[in-house]
């Protein structure tokens, strides 16, 4: 993603998505770095040529759900029990 630029239009559309994604969390999801995690991603996503706000948001979320320090799976190899 190195040197994208993205025209003010869809920077908006971005920005409105990035609304809408936090907004579909619970309030103790929405941190820093959980908005941060769904706008990289929606960056990626658009710098990949993806204009569609829906696809935008599903790649969004989609780090918050894929993220593994947001995960309450603990792997048996970390599991203290």
């Amino acid at each position: 993603m190195t040197g994208a630029v993205f025209p003010p239009e869809l920077i908006a559309l971005m920005r409105s998505v990035l609304e809408e994604a936090t907004a579909m969390l619970p309030k103790a999801k929405r941190t820093s770095t959980v908005q941060a995690d769904i706008a990289c991603a929606i960056l990626t996503s658009a710098a990949k040529g993806e204009r569609d706000p829906t696809a935008l948001k599903t790649a969004g979320l989609s780090a918050v759900v894929d993220g593994t320090r947001y995960s309450h799976y603990i792997s048996e190899d970390r599991r203290a029990v």
